[in-house]
């Protein structure tokens, strides 16, 4: 069985959370200079779209810098084969691993069978998964879903998943139909990690990651003590705050904020310009400067910049 870079990780490690249109390339780059977590995962992206005539419009989720190493590209789909060739792909492109979505609670994607889809297929996720480890040779194929559909039901879940040995699982400790709109079932974590290493053997028992409304390093020590899980994956804290893996910077200044802003939007531009949208970027203007002084007036402002020339200059105006 091959761990990969997954064995050289401490324990407990923390992971960034894949979140679309927010950890891309450029947000991911940031965080690696100023709080760079153990493992980095790129936005998700589609199979069907990487392995089609249109992928040149798909491969910036793809995109990624040297100092973010190790990272994992997570994909999704429904079609084993699909699978196998973007496994190809993402080896050749340099990634350090490949993670498959069957967690996203989205209706239009679940509509196509894949991601939380997948939890009622158990067989199909296994053959995409064994699919994937044929694709990515030496790379190491990681899975990351839900504690159900409707209701909680993991166990047969869990166990036909780890008939094709992933690497690592990560576990949203929801349901597809929760979505985030209840609180994360973390008192489920030890009774799923004991399942885990009860049906495996130590060759064979993947990575275990938990995930679900863990804000801070603080609480994801907690978490992982508690459980018992390898290691804890954080998403929403991030929102301007790529200091969150920084022990060192637990309260970073306005200063220092607005010069982490102007770098990303920066970055943004440097990277995407003519590929995404500029506007995607002010989804996290409002995270930058909460809590500052005229915070009202400078996000009015901020939101209506087209570039990022227009906000440097607002910026410069304000402080």
């Amino acid at each position: 069985m091959n761990h990969g870079f997954w064995n050289n990780l401490p324990r407990p490690f923390f992971a960034l959370a894949p979140m679309y249109d927010v950890t891309d390339a450029a947000f991911r780059k940031i965080i690696a200079k100023y709080g760079k977590p153990h493992v980095f995962y790129t936005e998700f992206t589609s199979t069907d779209g990487l392995m089609s005539a249109g992928r040149e419009k798909l491969l910036h989720h793809l995109k990624f810098s040297e100092i973010e190493h190790p990272i994992v590209a997570q994909v999704f789909g429904a079609k084993p084969e699909k699978f196998q060739q973007t496994a190809q792909l993402v080896h050749e492109l340099g990634f350090d691993g490949l993670d498959i979505n069957m967690g996203c609670p989205d209706k239009n994607i679940i509509k196509g069978g894949s991601c939380a889809a997948l939890y009622n297929n158990p067989s199909l996720a296994k053959e995409i998964v064994l699919a994937s480890q044929q694709g990515a040779k030496d790379m190491p194929v990681s899975v990351k879903i839900r504690i159900g559909d409707t209701k909680i039901d993991w166990e047969n879940w869990i166990a036909t998943l780890l008939e094709a040995k992933p690497a690592a699982i990560a576990i949203h400790l929801r349901t597809r139909k929760e979505m985030s709109k209840v609180p994360a079932h973390w008192e489920l974590m030890p009774e799923i990690v004991k399942f885990i290493q009860e049906q495996t053997t130590p060759e064979t028992r993947p990575i275990i990651m938990g995930n679900g409304d863990v804000m801070n390093l603080t609480e994801a020590k907690q978490k992982a003590s508690a459980s018992g899980c390898d290691g804890v994956m954080l998403g929403r804290g991030i929102f301007g705050n790529p200091w969150l893996f920084n022990e060192s910077k637990p309260n970073p200044t306005k200063e220092e904020k607005l010069q982490a802003l102007l770098e990303h939007v920066q970055i943004y531009n440097e990277i995407f310009n003519g590929v995404k949208p500029f506007d995607i970027m002010k989804r996290h203007f409002k995270a930058y400067i909460h809590g500052f002084d005229g915070a009202n007036e400078l996000r009015t402002e901020l939101y209506e910049c087209k570039t990022a020339q227009e906000v440097e200059a607002v910026i410069s105006k304000h402080f």
